[in-house]
């Protein structure tokens, strides 16, 4: 059941201070403080979408919710939601004041509370929660056992190095044998890595700390995520993750009668990835002049799949956007599901593979000396 928003049309002037509002809801910036995160934002919309529909009014389900939880810094969040509710103020008023809460939150709030179906807005918010822990649970699935075989590998690598070729190489002096390139090769390595330990490791835990400074810096955000486009592989991954996002946002807006361009000014700020920002924005401006969505994604068709595009044209010729979004929604998210297991059925040989040629060269650099001295010793 769709959410209507009822039209005014009567009063100009009131149009005019509506719209004010809005652009002032879609000014503010999102910041996810970690008093409430992706999980706990399913539990609490989840839960006050059920009080409201059992008949308990919103000021004793955000009462029942605060008392229950266990948290205290979303105690205090919502204490603090709750007082300014107590004061007089609407729940999206309440919400916009805490940095907790996005502009895509607060402005569905209010929809729901304009229309009287705050309980269907606070499940549909519930909904995009769970379905965005979904996404990051497939992530972390796909990369957790590839990155486990790495680190193990890369550790039984460096002990290979530290203790296992340090004997051979003592053999080797004491029988005076010519070595190959490769053997003197992994030697070096070796006779690096025990000599620069403590400055290698001092490197490795500065390096983590620069990482962790300029992960804050937008440019290097920027820069870090052109690069994972040109990562093969693993870039149609990241960008299937967004678009199901994408896709997810609109269809939950358009479920709310939202204008698709203060629908595209809630999703720009809401998604994370610069790269598909930019694109927004560009057909944030193509709207302005008159296009369709259709239309301004077909100049992005490297991001964009044409059966996608395809089916935008349709729910824009018979006007049911609001369920071909919906459709496209699932459609991605399904992508996201196949594609996290293929990563990982792709990732576990090719790590395998490589690390066995890596232990394999260290092997075959040390045995080779031992066979010329075999035959010396014939």
């Amino acid at each position: 059941m769709g959410i209507k928003v009822n039209q005014h049309t009567s009063k100009p002037t009131k149009a005019k201070a509506s719209t004010d509002k809005v652009e002032s809801i879609l000014k503010k910036d999102i910041s996810f403080g970690k008093a409430f995160n992706s999980k706990q934002k399913e539990k609490f919309y989840l839960e006050i979408s059920i009080l409201i529909n059992s008949g308990v009014s919103l000021i004793d389900a955000l009462n029942i919710f605060k008392t229950n939880t266990k948290d205290k810094r979303v105690k205090q969040v919502l204490q603090l939601v709750y007082d300014r509710i107590i004061a007089g103020e609407s729940f999206a008023s309440a919400l916009e004041g805490q940095k907790e809460f996005s502009s895509y939150e607060c402005y569905s709030i209010k929809i729901g509370e304009e229309t009287g179906s705050l309980s269907k807005v606070s499940e549909l918010l519930a909904h995009y929660y769970e379905r965005k822990n979904q996404t990051k649970k497939n992530i972390t699935s796909a990369l957790t056992y590839p990155i486990i075989i790495l680190s193990t590998a890369g550790l039984v690598v460096l002990f290979m190095l530290r203790y296992v070729v340090p004997m051979f190489e003592d053999i080797f002096k004491r029988q005076n044998v010519e070595l190959p390139g490769i053997t003197k090769f992994i030697i070096d390595i070796s006779f690096f890595l025990r000599s620069y330990a403590a400055s290698i490791l001092i490197s490795l835990m500065a390096i983590i700390v620069l990482l962790i400074f300029l992960n804050k810096k937008l440019w290097f955000i920027k820069a870090r995520q052109r690069l994972i486009l040109k990562l093969p592989i693993i870039n149609k991954f990241i960008k299937l993750i967004y678009i199901s996002q994408l896709f997810q946002a609109l269809s939950m807006l358009s479920t709310a009668k939202l204008p698709m361009f203060y629908a595209l000014e809630l999703i720009t700020d809401m998604i994370p990835f610069y790269p598909l920002k930019a694109i927004l924005e560009q057909i944030k401006t193509d709207i302005k002049k008159g296009d369709s969505l259709s239309e301004s994604m077909k100049k992005f068709d490297g991001f964009f799949e044409k059966s996608t595009i395809a089916m935008l044209v349709v729910a824009e010729e018979t006007n049911k956007t609001e369920f071909i979004f919906s459709k496209l929604n699932e459609q991605f998210e399904q992508k996201v599901i196949r594609q996290s297991k293929t990563l990982t059925t792709v990732l576990e040989p090719v790590i395998i593979v490589l690390v066995g040629f890596i232990v394999g060269v260290i092997l075959v650099s040390m045995y080779l000396p031992m066979f010329k001295l075999s035959t010396v010793i014939g």
